[in-house]
């Protein structure tokens, strides 16, 4: 039998605002000026919680936090192309994307304090709690997407994960269900660089993420993630192609300019030539640029969305301490055991805790 080529394939890359401030007019999204300064107003309220929620867990008012920091882009644009009844399948890190679609920013400061009541659904919307364990959420969002297909339903299920989680068994298991079963499902991996500390080219061999998604037999595409604008282009498109049938990864280039957690220090593995790169290529930055060149924010505009936004994160703050107040710490131990055992008797009464009668 003759050799013969079984299989070729491509992955497609997408940018529209260029780092030298070039643009591609003709990939230009249709939005109105209302809609582009509500995406950049969205990247703006994202960066200030995360700003304030670091320094609220360095005063020891928090607990673990993972920054966003240099993933609006991805997350904002890519929420921002979700219809009202899609679903987002979140990790630990999507703020942005939360915010995006309704999360009030005290929401996630209460959970980031691990109060339970952070991690309530809003009422109407579709969403997941955040998932701790890397890689676990696509096969969750795959059972969410295949859910509505069943049901007839066009509603989509987008979910986020890092470069990290494509090392995961998880992640290759919800790309081979999710070509099996046509789920509607968009997997959006923002790939930052680095999982933790370990760099992207010490986790594949690849020459893209998304090209993992071929052997699914669901299409993959490579998408600027510091592009907003690019990024929703892509993801609108993806989600059109989910709704019939057809599932899309998208591999969003960005990089995490903070740290990983709270708990983390990116100067022991990054050098500060690499982050001063990055930093220049600021996805927030940029798309104020491309605002300001067509007219649509001025000084006065952009200072009213940062005293608007300042605002409403520092009201988020004070209603999350509030709520902290409010909890009789002492429950924890109600919900664990039927019957509370002697030891958990013993730190519940250490902890301040009143024994029953």
């Amino acid at each position: 039998m003759p050799e013969e080529e079984s299989a070729q394939f491509s992955i497609e890359s997408v940018q529209v605002l260029s780092e030298d401030e070039s643009v591609d007019e003709e990939l230009v999204p249709s939005l109105s000026d209302e809609q582009l300064l509500e995406l950049y107003e969205q990247m703006k309220r994202s960066r200030r919680l995360d700003e304030r929620a670091v320094s609220l867990q360095r005063r020891g008012e928090l607990g673990t936090y993972a920054p966003a920091i240099g993933q609006e882009a991805a997350q904002v644009g890519s929420a921002f192309a979700m219809a009202e009844d899609d679903w987002i399948v979140p990790s630990f890190r999507e703020q942005p994307a939360l915010l995006t679609r309704g999360t009030p920013p005290h929401k996630i400061l209460q959970y980031a304090m691990g109060m339970e009541e952070g991690a309530e659904i809003p009422s109407g919307k579709g969403a997941l709690p955040p998932a701790i364990p890397v890689g676990s959420q696509p096969l969750h969002a795959v059972g969410v997407g295949w859910g509505e297909a069943l049901q007839d339903r066009s509603n989509v299920a987008v979910t986020y994960f890092g470069d990290g989680a494509t090392s995961e068994g998880d992640v290759y298991e919800a790309l081979n269900l999710a070509g099996v079963y046509d789920a509607q499902t968009v997997f959006v991996c923002q790939n930052n660089r680095y999982a933790i500390s370990t760099r992207l080219e010490k986790q594949t061999d690849a020459e893209t993420l998304a090209q993992k998604a071929i052997a699914a037999g669901i299409e993959g595409i490579q998408v600027d993630g510091n592009d907003v604008l690019a990024v929703y282009r892509v993801v609108q498109d993806a989600i059109e192609s989910a709704r019939n049938g057809d599932p899309v990864m998208v591999e969003a280039l960005t990089y995490r300019r903070s740290m990983h957690t709270t708990s983390d220090d990116p100067s022991v593995y990054r050098e500060s030539e690499e982050e001063a790169e990055w930093e220049a290529r600021d996805p927030i930055v940029r798309f104020q640029v491309y605002l300001e060149n067509r007219g649509i924010l001025d000084e006065e505009t952009k200072a009213t969305i940062e005293n608007r936004v300042e605002s409403e994160i520092g009201e988020a703050i004070d209603r999350a301490k509030a709520g902290r107040e409010e909890i009789d710490q002492a429950d924890m131990f109600e919900h664990v055991y039927d019957e509370m055992p002697p030891e958990l008797e013993r730190q519940f009464e250490a902890f301040g805790g009143e024994a029953d009668e």
